[in-house]
Formats: structure tokens, C-alpha cells, sequence
């Protein structure tokens, strides 16, 4: 049994049995050599669903964790493996020194009561100068997480949010969120890291731009109508046309697009763009459909997702991690993956995981699940995102905002 300081997780499978789970439960607390833990995380297949209010406190009294957060997923991340469509539950626990962690629960009669930013801040009872980075899992059938989202931007600008979106059961619409000995069915959970630990955040959305980047002249709704005056349409078959007879096979259900978040960098780069879905393009009047909402003067570039590009998109975030923890200490991680990634998108298992794992070598303990969405900053802004590695790297340090 490996015994780490800051960080500790572990996988269990099985039918539900109370004496076995509290066994269990023990014994990941003895694997955890500090004298109390801060917060332990948990994630249930759906599986456990009538019995998660009796493994939560289970867990909360033979663990002896103070702060229980989780949601329910279908597939789950216990270190460097991806237990993709498994019965079981994982449990991680975490230490940190110095710390000030709060979390409350949301649901969607606060998102239309709230109205703004400082009843977040209220509710939360956290001011944007203390939180160092918010972790949420919510419920994606009951909350608008787009309506929450833009009110959570506006009360802490530039401060990180990750996490994701909980899976279930779909032809029912059920799934789970978890807040101590409470289980929810809608809406989410946040929790604030604040005191001596921080968040440092990963977001790899898997694309690679192809051709260059446009700026958009008119827009209409989510319709991008005009890209540097003419068509928009054109530009996307210039695009398109440019490419290698290679190039364009591998674009056959691959072409995405992206959006600039930061139009005052000198270049634009991975990880520059916010990408959405190519909804549709109207040939007749030149218009391209796009899963978000573009202005005028916006610059936009096309964009390719696929195995190979996830994978190279993956590895240059992790190296841009790598260098922003330096001299840091790292407690743990929690990692939001999309549905469609895993062995879907790499035809074999575990690949995020392990790379996180490996890359990372300070990383005493990953946890994490499958999601349908996931929460992550792209520049200073927090934004929902689809089939995104979304990794939140709990780090020494005091809260660094970023305007």
C-alpha cells in the first residue's frame, strides 16, 4: 500500500455492501500519511444511485474527510487509468497546509433569481480576491450552465473555474452531484480553493488551426455572414482548397472552428482560440452556422479535431503546464474529460491519464470522470466547453487573478 503526504486515490468496485465499502473507505484514508485531510473528492457510476446518500456517509466517517465533493459519471479517472463504462466508485483524498476551502450548492431558481454577479458572491459567501480558482460539477439537465455561466464570469473576472458537466442515466435525465452527505439530482456544486492552495488550470480542446486566421465583417445570431467582406463561405473554401489532397481526408467529419478570445495578441496560436462546432454552411447565401454567438471584428480560424491533433494539442498543454508549476508545490489533480475523448477518440484506453500522470511527475494523485461538458478558462475568461481535457491542478500559493 503506497502512503503519499498530499494526495491519495483509489478505486472501488463491486455490488454496494456497507461493511466492504466502509472497509475500503478506511483504508484509502490510511494511504494518506497527513494528519487530516482538507478535501476528498468522489465520483459513482450511476449504478450506486439509491445507495450514494449511504456511501457519502460512509465515506465522510471512515475517511474522515470535512468536505465531500463529487458528481455521478459513467466512466472515471483513478491516476493514470480511465475506468471507462465500470461499476465502481473513487474516492480521492487531498492535504494541503495552509488552506480556505467553501462550497455551497446551485440550482436553476438561482440562475433566474440571481440576475447578475454580486448575488453569486453573496451566496457563496466568497469574495473574487479570495478565491484562488472554483471546481464545480453540475447536472446538465436542469441548469442552464450557459445563463449561470455568464453571471459566474462577471462576479470573479480572470478567477479559473474547472470541472464539468455529470453523466447518468440519459433516458431517464438523471444524474447526481455531491456535497458532503447531500445528494442532489439538480443543479451543482462549487467549491472555492483559497488560503495557501490555488487552482492551476489545463484546458486542451484537441484542435489544430489549418490555413490562417479571418476576420469576421458581419454576423447575424450565431451566423457568421461575412468574413472579410465577401462570403463567409468563401473563406472556408479557400481554406479548404489549400490543403493537401491528405489534409482534406483527414478534415471529413473533423472541420470545427475557432474563435479568438484575445484579439490584442501580436499572433494566434493553440490554445488562443475558443472552439465551437461548424453547425451548417447555407450555400446559397454564403452563410456558415456556428455553435456560439460571433461579433463583428472578431478574428476566426478553422480548426481540425481528431486523434492525431487531440494527442499533439494534449502534450503542448501539459508542457505549458509543466512550466507554470515550476516551484510550485502540487497537492493533486482533477481532470473533466469529455465523453467523446477516451478510447472513442484514441481507439485505446487510458490515454489522458497517463499522459497527465507521466508528464506530471509532481502529481501525487489524479482524480477525475467523463463529462458532458466541461468547465475551463481560455484566457481570462471561463467558457463550457465540448470534448475538452479539462484539468484542475490544485498548487501552493496564494489567489492570482487575472484581469
Amino acid at each position: 500500500m503506497k502512503r503519499t503526504q498530499h494526495g491519495v486515490v483509489d478505486f472501488w468496485q463491486g455490488q454496494y455492501d456497507e461493511s466492504a465499502v466502509r472497509e475500503w473507505a478506511i483504508g484509502v484514508r490510511e494511504q494518506l500519511e497527513a494528519e487530516s485531510v482538507s478535501i476528498g473528492i468522489i465520483f459513482m457510476t450511476p449504478h450506486f444511485f439509491e445507495q450514494a446518500a449511504d456511501i457519502l456517509e460512509l465515506v465522510r466517517v471512515n475517511a474522515q474527510v470535512p468536505l465531500l465533493v463529487g458528481c455521478s459519471s459513467v466512466s472515471l479517472v483513478v491516476g493514470a487509468y480511465e475506468r471507462e463504462n465500470l461499476q465502481g466508485i473513487s474516492l480521492s483524498l487531498f492535504h494541503f497546509p495552509e488552506h480556505n476551502l467553501k462550497a455551497f450548492h446551485y440550482c436553476q431558481h438561482h440562475v433566474e433569481l440571481n440576475g447578475g454577479a454580486q448575488p453569486w458572491i453573496d451566496r457563496s459567501g466568497v469574495s473574487p480576491e479570495e478565491s484562488g480558482g472554483w471546481m464545480t460539477f453540475a447536472d446538465p439537465f436542469n441548469i442552464d450552465a450557459e445563463a449561470w455561466l455568464k453571471d459566474w464570469n462577471a462576479a470573479y473576472p480572470g478567477v479559473p473555474l474547472l470541472g464539468g458537466l455529470a453523466t447518468g442515466f440519459f433516458p431517464e435525465h438523471r444524474s447526481q452531484v455531491y456535497l458532503n452527505g447531500e445528494v442532489y439530482e439538480s443543479g451543482g456544486v462549487a467549491v472555492s480553493f483559497g488560503g495557501g492552495v490555488r487552482l492551476l488550470g489545463m484546458v486542451s480542446q484537441g484542435c489544430t488551426p489549418i490555413g490562417h486566421p479571418w476576420l469576421i465583417t458581419r454576423t447575424e445570431r450565431n451566423m457568421i455572414v461575412e468574413i472579410s467582406g465577401k462570403p463567409a463561405c468563401e473563406a472556408l473554401v479557400k481554406t479548404i482548397d489549400r490543403l493537401s489532397e491528405m489534409d482534406r481526408d483527414k478534415l471529413r467529419g473533423n472541420l470545427f472552428i475557432g474563435l479568438v478570445v484575445d484579439e490584442y495578441l501580436e499572433e494566434f496560436h493553440r490554445g488562443d482560440f475558443l472552439i465551437r462546432n461548424l453547425i451548417g454552411v447555407d450555400q446559397q447565401k454564403g452563410h456558415i452556422a456556428v455553435g456560439a454567438i460571433p461579433r463583428v471584428g472578431q478574428t476566426v480560424q478553422f480548426q481540425r479535431r481528431d486523434c492525431e491533433t487531440a494527442r499533439e494539442d494534449l502534450l503542448l498543454s501539459l508542457k505549458r503546464a509543466q512550466e507554470n508549476i515550476d516551484g510550485l508545490t502540487v497537492y493533486g489533480g482533477c481532470l473533466a474529460a469529455c465523453n467523446g475523448r477516451g478510447s472513442h477518440l484514441f481507439k485505446s484506453p487510458h490515454h489522458d491519464a497517463r499522459e497527465i500522470s507521466s508528464r506530471i511527475s509532481e502529481l501525487p494523485a489524479l482524480t477525475g470522470f467523463f463529462c458532458n461538458g466541461e468547465f475551463g478558462p481560455v484566457g481570462p475568461k471561463n467558457f463550457l466547453h465540448g470534448y475538452t481535457a479539462s484539468l484542475a491542478l490544485f498548487v501552493s500559493g496564494k489567489p492570482v487573478v487575472t484581469e
